[in-house]
């Protein structure tokens, strides 16, 4: 039996997977890279596409990430519809940001919020109502 893996196995080539569709390393979809290159994304941070679909976009990955972000959209909720792991879906973000294609709105500092004590006793407040 070869080696080879375009050999098929069953339905498929030996890296195609029934269910899953072709299976392909995180590392391949980033060519390697493992940290976002200028900028880190939060979780809650939301991001926008600023063009519709283009068309000379470097992968399909980045391709599904426009169009998820035709509305606005969490890092979080974007890596969790795109189904790849959230290091990966920050390093393709970074790639869309540098290139214009999507711009990013960062959560407001917690400076700026109520402290513990404050909703604590807004919750009393209205409790005792």
């Amino acid at each position: 039996m070869s080696t080879d893996p375009t050999d098929f196995v069953e339905e498929g080539p030996a890296w195609w997977d029934h269910e899953a569709g072709p299976v392909v390393r995180p590392y391949m979809v980033t060519g390697g890279r493992v940290r976002p290159v200028t900028v880190d994304f939060d979780l809650i941070t939301y991001l926008v596409a600023t063009a519709t679909l283009a068309v000379d976009t470097p992968s399909p990955e980045h391709q599904a990430i426009l169009a998820l972000t035709q509305e606005p959209r969490a890092v979080a909720e974007v890596a969790s519809r795109v189904d790849l792991p959230l290091g990966v879906v920050r390093v393709l973000l970074c790639d869309l940001l540098s290139e214009g294609l999507i711009s990013r709105y960062d959560p407001p500092p917690t400076d700026h919020l109520p402290n513990v004590e404050t909703l604590q006793a807004v919750i009393h407040g209205l409790r005792a109502l």
